[in-house]
């Protein structure tokens, strides 16, 4: 089995032949002992300004695969590459019915994609429109036009990730990631991001890629209809037999409910036909916009605007002793703040970047982590906090502009948008105070993350930066609560995945949710005949 050579230093102009003669050479081997040899992942150490560095890890195969198990057992530097084939355990078991699954983001669109490579023709009913008429009523809403609530930023083919970074990275330890990122490649992705560290597609690429793994799904037997949001189903004999949507119905074998975290509706039909749901905790916050000039200066110093360094991002954290948080995430360099909305009067941001990341402003959400000690202990009431968070941002902005500040203006109680910042925010913005749509207790913290941030960043410290309100859609307030079998624990042909069910956060665990889920159904019943 081939490895992995980890931790291989490199100046910023190294090609690829010398660092992999660097990891041949401190790994006592010889060009002799190698097969195949290339890089396997790439990251930027910035963390001294003065020295700023590539690490790679490299990817070898061995001669003598003898050799590769001794290197392995002898030295952390060394690990067994991770292997992406799919070996599915199939059932011989027919049920009538097809497999159905409600959603076509990340999780819905892996979960159909592997079924139908193995046969299952599943049946995707997605709420909102194809990718093409979803832009076109996404670029209507940006440009201060009506909201179309069934197909916006949150709704429609691809899911919310659609209109953001195309981030592929995860904190999930799984060999399936490196499946997703194959199979990215195959439908049209930059196949970079086999070897970033920290790899995204950008909105741009994302869509097509998008595309040609629905019209796969099709060519395989699979079916995709939009427009059909999926709005009741009935049970007989604690399973689910048929399956509602847009006036129609059909027999289902398995109902998959990949519909993310912004399905409300949807939510609130599974508390009405009482599956088990519990709050989870989650975030809310803001989005913060500098140039992205500023954040490379205060990344790579003196090095800012060295044509062979990344776009510069950033994560930052900052935890109270009472286990509150604040921190920044979905951070995307040269890249927009989006109006996100997905109901009426309410205002809704969230951030996005093309695969160039050329934009002159860098923008990222600053959370603040709540629980449901904040909101309340029913199933919905994270839900519910959300949207009046949402609500009151429409209030006090008149429903079209979104309201922003400068950090200053926030620090100070004084609401501004006096900066040399454009803000990027389509529909408008209007300087107003946040202490009128969050709780207190949120702008308290935001008060201490900025400052904690302001320390380690001098971006942060200036107090010029952009504020614009509200995020709320970090993550499902739900979960809907499965098995070890990943099946609900109210109907045993019901799964939910993804984000929306509360089991995954991106782009990345949701698809190897979708996977896990597919690779279970697989499990108990057999394809289409």
């Amino acid at each position: 089995m081939p490895i992995i050579i980890n931790q291989i230093k490199s100046s910023l102009n190294a090609t690829e032949g010398e660092v992999i003669e660097k990891a041949i050479r401190l790994s006592g081997l010889s060009r002799g002992d190698i097969a195949a040899a290339h890089i396997h992942k790439t990251s930027l150490d910035a963390r001294n300004q003065n020295n700023i560095c590539f690490v790679h890890s490299v990817y070898i195969s061995l001669v003598n695969p003898q050799r590769e198990q001794e290197l392995c057992d002898g030295s952390s530097r060394f690990s067994y590459a991770a292997q992406s084939e799919l070996k599915p355990e199939i059932s011989s078991v027919k049920k009538s019915g097809r497999v159905c699954i409600a959603g076509f983001g990340p999780a819905g669109i892996f979960c159909g994609l592997v079924l139908a490579q193995n046969g299952y023709r599943p049946l995707i009913l997605e709420k909102g429109e194809d990718i093409d008429r979803r832009t076109a009523s996404v670029e209507t809403y940006w440009r201060g036009g009506p909201l179309n609530t069934v197909s916006n930023v949150q709704f429609g083919e691809g899911g919310a990730g659609t209109f953001s970074d195309g981030k592929l990275t995860t904190r999930i330890k799984d060999p399936l990631c490196r499946f997703v990122l194959e199979q990215f490649v195959k439908f049209g992705a930059p196949e970079e991001i086999l070897t970033k560290a920290k790899p995204h597609i950008g909105t741009d690429k994302l869509r097509n890629v998008i595309k040609n793994i629905r019209r796969y799904i099709i060519s395989l037997g699979g079916e995709v209809r939009f427009s059909k949001e999926v709005n009741g189903f009935s049970t007989d004999g604690g399973r689910i037999v048929s399956v509602s949507f847009g006036g129609e119905s059909t027999e289902c074998s398995v109902l998959v409910l990949a519909t993310g975290h912004s399905a409300r509706d949807t939510f609130e039909m599974l508390a009405r036909k009482q599956i088990f749901m519990e709050p989870k905790p989650f975030s809310v916050g803001v989005r913060i916009e500098h140039l992205q000039s500023d954040v490379e200066k205060s990344l790579y110093g003196k090095n800012a605007g060295n044509p062979l360094l990344p776009k510069g991002g950033y994560q930052l954290s900052y935890r109270r002793k009472d286990g509150r948080a604040a921190y920044t995430f979905c951070m995307c360099p040269g890249g927009v703040v989006v109006p996100s909305a997905s109901e009426e009067g309410t205002v809704v941001t969230n951030g996005m970047s093309e695969y160039a990341r050329d934009g002159k402003n860098a923008n990222a959400a600053v959370a603040v982590s709540v629980t449901p000690a904040d909101f309340g202990s029913s199933p919905l009431d994270g839900m519910y906090f959300a949207r009046r968070i949402e609500q009151n941002a429409f209030n006090v902005s008149g429903g079209v502009e979104a309201p922003a500040t400068t950090v200053r203006g926030f620090l100070n109680g004084a609401p501004d948008l006096d900066t040399t910042i454009e803000p990027s925010y389509a529909r408008g913005v209007v300087p107003r105070e946040f202490r009128s749509i969050f709780p207190e207790f949120v702008t308290d913290m935001l008060e201490e993350g900025l400052g904690d941030f302001a320390r380690k960043m001098k971006c942060f410290g200036d107090g010029n930066a952009i504020l614009t309100a509200p995020e709320t859609r970090t993550s499902s307030p739900v979960r809907i609560t499965r098995t070890e079998r990943l099946n609900s624990l109210s109907l045993e042909n019901l799964f939910p995945c993804g984000e929306g069910a509360g089991y995954a956060g991106g782009i990345m665990s949701a698809a190897v949710d979708g996977i896990k889920t597919a690779l279970e159904i697989m499990k108990r019943q057999a394809p289409l005949g």
